[in-house]
């Protein structure tokens, strides 16, 4: 039997992510197995040997898409293959579930990721003697609340428990926005985003969006509250994987822990799972040299500077989910991807990246850049 001393390392070799599309937009009408395959594709010319690929969604048609996702790629027939539904949190999971297969020695070589599409997301009918009548798209989250609008309503919640003002979330929205913008001119994720023709771009980033048009949004939930069509994401379409390996490569992955808290405030589930990541690690904020958070609500990101001050200069360093969007499934492996590309572009040594998903539930990874260990 294997002891915590004897545990196998675990490393990211590389990974890809597909632009991001808006709902609707241009992948509207690429399913989202095909997504994915086109990254698994990309990803087979170097990693042809994995042990298996797990796949998170959370709004597709069921019947395990990330087999059916494999099938479609040139990892074919002989690759096992299975899904992970977390919501928000299920690429993170997969990616997790791939770390400790490895880690276990159970796997050498695991590709996780997710995939996902808004655009295509199936209307479902609840079934006759189910006291849930009629159509609906979004799942029951909690015992507490059945509610299409379950998300927005925990976002106003957390923000009226934390005070917090229409400017702070403002302020974020545009953060965002910006440093997405200067990312995307100065080329830092290219090396991460697969080249799928010059008309596919990430579609949701607007280094342009002002405070005039911000204060000309709507409350979506009526007066009185303060989340807007600006300090909310949209919705969108998208695919991500990594290939993890117990050979080593240029990040290790540290340490993960999935997390779980109340379902009513789940935008807390990034900021609680953190916690509990760096006092399982035993380090603090001053440690981390970049942290990816996805930020679903500018709620969360005020829930950073509230709680690390100081570091808000390491956060979300080249935006966030409210510029790229949230494509649910894969939003998790997306922040990973992105806070590789961040560690790179500061030449830092750890990282963190975080999510909150619906249900109340997280999960947080700790990554530590290779090159920044051989340089000490």
């Amino acid at each position: 039997m294997k002891t915590q001393q004897t545990l196998s390392p675990v490393y990211i070799m590389g990974g890809l992510r597909t632009p991001i599309g808006s709902y609707k937009g241009q992948f509207k009408t690429i399913k989202p197995e095909i997504l994915g395959a086109r990254v698994l594709d990309a990803l087979y010319a170097q990693y042809p040997k994995a042990d298996e690929i797990i796949c998170g969604n959370a709004v597709g048609t069921g019947g395990n898409i990330g087999r059916l996702t494999a099938m479609y790629s040139r990892y074919g027939e002989k690759t096992p293959a299975y899904t992970v539904d977390m919501q928000c949190a299920s690429a993170g999971a997969a990616i997790i579930q791939g770390y400790r297969a490895i880690r276990s020695d159970m796997a050498d070589c695991v590709i996780a990721g997710g995939t996902e599409s808004s655009s295509l997301q199936p209307l479902r009918t609840y079934a006759d003697g189910d006291d849930r009548v009629g159509e609906y798209k979004v799942a029951q989250f909690s015992p507490k609340e059945n509610d299409a609008l379950a998300m927005l309503k925990g976002a106003q919640r957390t923000i009226k428990k934390y005070n917090v003002s229409k400017e702070e979330l403002d302020y974020w929205s545009m953060r965002s926005q910006q440093a997405a913008g200067k990312a995307r001119d100065e080329g830092i994720l290219a090396p991460y985003i697969l080249r799928m023709g010059e008309e596919y771009v990430d579609e949701s980033v607007r280094p342009g969006l002002s405070q005039r048009l911000l204060n000309r949004m709507k409350p979506i939930l009526g007066p009185g509250t303060l989340v807007t069509a600006g300090n909310a994401c949209f919705t969108h379409d998208g695919a991500a994987f990594v290939a993890l390996s117990n050979t080593p490569g240029p990040f290790k992955m540290a340490d993960a822990i999935t997390f779980a808290g109340d379902p009513l405030y789940s935008p807390e589930g990034a900021w609680q799972a953190t916690e509990q990541l760096l006092a399982k690690t035993g380090l603090n904020m001053a440690d981390i040299d970049a942290v990816e958070w996805n930020e679903a609500f500018a709620v969360i990101d005020v829930l950073f500077e509230r709680n690390y001050k100081p570091y808000t200069d390491r956060y979300n360093r080249l935006g966030g989910a409210l510029a790229y969007g949230h494509p649910y499934g894969c939003s998790g492996a997306i922040i990973l991807l992105h806070l590789m590309a961040a560690l790179d572009h500061c030449n830092g040594r750890y990282g963190i990246c975080a999510i909150a998903g619906a249900g109340g539930m997280g999960t947080a990874m700790l990554i530590e850049r290779m090159e920044a260990v051989k340089g000490e």
